[in-house]
C-alpha cells in the first residue's frame, strides 16, 4: 500500500557502463542509485507479501543484527565482520575482474571485507546468477600470507601453500571461507560514466553457507576497517559517502549514495556529530547524549560500550533504533504520556502500539547526539505495522545501543572519515513526481485515496511527511 511507511531495505541498481577512473572521481565525486528493497525495481521483490509480512521480516533482520554486532558472536581468531544472513537489506550491482563480471552482492555499513562466492566451490549457498571464476579475469592476484594485503583483513591465517585465506563465522552458523586476493572492481555511476578501481582487496569464497538470499553472491563492506570498500577508496574520494533512505510509500522512486565531493553534507538545516573510534573499528560510533520528547529531555547515561563517548552505532541495516532497557521504559513512558489513543498489541519487539484507525498526535522527538540536534518526524518515530496497528520504532535490548535506519528516513546522512564526522540534513530522498511515469502516478494516487479511506483518518490525514499521523503542535 503506498501510503504504508514501512521498513526498509535498498537495493544499489546500477546500470549502463563506460569509462571513468578513480582519479576523476577524486576530483568530480560520483553517484550510485539506490533502489527500495520492496520495490519492484527490486529482485527481492515478492508481491505476494503484505505490509504485515515486509514489518514482520524486518523486524526479525533487526533483532538478528544485534548479535552479529557483539564481539561474542563472532569465534576467537576469525574476522570480526558483519553479515546480513538473512536475505539482506541493502544490494549492491558491482562488477570485478577483467573482463568486468556482474555480481549482486549486499552492502552493508556494519562490513569491512569484500567477498563474493567463487569457482572452485566446494560448499555454496544457492545464488540465482553463475559464479564468479578467478582464473577468466587477468587482473586477479591472490597474496600469500606473508603480504601486507594479507594483514589488512583480521583474522587470516595460511594456507599448506602459504596463500592468504580468511574466514568468518557468526552465531546464528552463517560463514564465509576463501582466500584473500585483488582485482578490479567497477562501480557504475549516475554521471553515466563507471569508476574502475584497480587492486581492490577483497576475499573469493570458495565454502560459504548460511541464510543468505539466493539473488545476492557475498557481501560489500562499507564500514570503517582497514579491507572495507570506503578505506580502500580512501583519499581517491577523501573518505566521504553519503546516502539517502527512502520511506517504504516511494518504493519505484530512487535515491543515490553518493561518493567524493558529491557527498558532502552542508547547507541550511545541516548539522555535524564526531564520529569515535572504538573497538571494533568497523562500526561507526556516535555519542547520544539525550532524546527529547516535547520538551522532556531524557539524559542517556548507559555506557553499553564501557564509555560516554562512542555509545551508539549507527548503521543502515538495522531497522529499529534499539536502546538499553532502563532508557528505553523512560524514553516510552514519556511518548506514552503523550498520545491519546488506544493501546494495542503489535509484533514482538514493538512494545508501544496503537489504533491507528483513528487519528492521533505524534509529539515532537528529537534526538541530541553530541554538537547534533537531530529533529525526527513521525514518519522516523511510528510504522504502520498493519491498516489498523500503529507502532513506535524504537525498541528495547539489554546494553546495546544501534540507531537505525527507519530513523533515518527522509534524512540525507554523510560520513567523512577524514575528519571523522557523521552529518544529518532534513531531505526528501527522492523526486517522487519526476521519476514516476504517469501510470504509476495515478495508481499511488488511488492507494493513497483508499488508504485513507479505509483507516478512517478521512480529510484530517497529513499529506505531507508524517503520513497517517499528525505533529503535536505547539501551543
Amino acid at each position: 500500500m503506498a501510503a504504508i511507511v514501512s521498513l526498509f531495505a535498498f537495493v544499489f541498481a546500477i546500470v549502463g557502463l563506460s569509462n571513468l577512473s578513480i582519479i576523476q572521481a577524486q576530483k568530480d565525486g560520483f553517484s550510485v542509485e539506490l533502489i527500495h528493497r520492496d520495490s519492484p525495481k527490486s529482485p527481492l521483490y515478492n508481491h505476494l507479501d503484505t505490509t504485515y509480512n515486509r514489518v514482520t521480516n524486518a523486524l526479525r533482520r533487526s533483532f538478528n543484527r544485534v548479535h552479529r554486532f557483539k564481539p561474542t558472536s563472532v569465534t576467537t581468531m576469525e574476522a570480526e565482520v558483519d553479515i546480513i544472513a538473512d536475505s539482506g537489506e541493502y544490494l549492491m550491482n558491482i562488477a570485478i575482474g577483467s573482463p568486468a563480471f556482474d555480481i549482486f552482492a549486499i552492502a552493508d555499513t556494519g562490513s569491512d571485507l569484500i567477498w563474493t562466492q567463487c569457482k572452485p566451490c566446494s560448499q555454496c549457498f544457492p545464488q540465482n546468477g553463475p559464479l564468479f571464476d578467478p582464473t577468466a579475469s587477468s587482473t586477479y592476484k591472490k597474496f600469500s600470507c606473508r603480504t601486507s594485503q594479507c594483514g589488512d583483513v583480521e583474522g587470516t591465517s595460511c594456507s599448506r601453500n602459504g596463500s592468504c585465506q580468511y574466514s568468518v563465522s557468526y552465531g546464528d552458523g552463517s560463514y564465509s571461507n576463501g582466500e584473500v586476493a585483488s582485482d578490479t572492481l567497477t562501480l557504475d555511476s549516475t554521471t553515466g560514466s563507471p569508476v574502475v578501481v584497480p587492486n581492490v582487496i577483497m576475499g573469493c569464497g570458495h565454502d560459504n553457507d548460511g541464510s543468505f538470499d539466493e539473488n545476492t553472491s557475498g557481501i560489500i563492506g562499507l564500514g570503517g576497517g582497514d579491507s572495507s570498500l570506503i578505506s580502500q577508496l580512501g583519499t581517491t574520494v577523501d573518505g566521504k559517502f553519503s546516502y539517502c533512505l527512502l520511506p517504504f510509500s516511494e518504493a519505484g522512486n530512487s535515491s543515490k549514495m553518493n561518493f567524493g565531493s558529491d557527498a558532502i553534507v552542508s547547507g541550511n538545516g545541516a548539522v555535524s556529530t564526531p564520529l569515535t573510534k572504538q573497538s571494533p573499528q568497523t562500526f561507526y560510533f556516535l555519542t547520544l547524549e539525550a532524546i527529547s520528547v516535547g520538551t522532556n529531555r531524557i539524559k542517556f547515561t548507559d555506557k553499553p560500550f564501557g564509555t560516554d563517548q562512542g555509545n551508539i552505532i549507527i548503521d543502515s541495516g538495522t531497522t529499529l533504533t534499539l536502546l538499553p532497557d532502563e532508557f528505553y521504559s523512560e524514553l516510552e513512558s514519556a511518548v506514552s504520556s503523550m498520545i491519546n489513543a488506544p493501546k494495542v498489541n503489535g509484533p514482538e519487539g514493538l512494545n508501544l502500539c496503537y489504533d491507528a484507525t483513528t487519528e492521533f498526535a505524534v509529539p515532537d522527538i528529537t534526538v541530541h547526539f553530541s554538537g547534533a540536534d537531530v529533529k525526527l518526524q513521525p514518519l522516523n518515530t511510528f510504522v504502520l505495522v498493519s491498516e489498523t496497528v500503529a507502532c513506535f520504532t524504537f525498541s528495547p535490548v539489554p546494553n546495546f545501543a544501534i540507531y537505525g535506519n527507519l530513523a533515518q528516513m527522509n534524512f540525507l546522512v554523510g560520513y567523512d572519515t577524514i575528519k571523522q564526522t557523521v552529518s544529518f540534513k532534513p531531505s526528501v530522498c527522492s523526486n517522487y513526481w519526476k521519476n514516476m511515469d504517469i501510470t504509476y502516478i495515478i495508481r499511488s494516487i488511488a492507494s493513497h485515496i483508499y488508504y485513507w479511506k479505509s483507516s478512517g483518518v478521512g480529510k484530517s490525514v497529513s499529506k505531507g511527511n508524517d503520513g497517517p499521523f499528525k505533529s503535536k503542535k505547539k501551543r
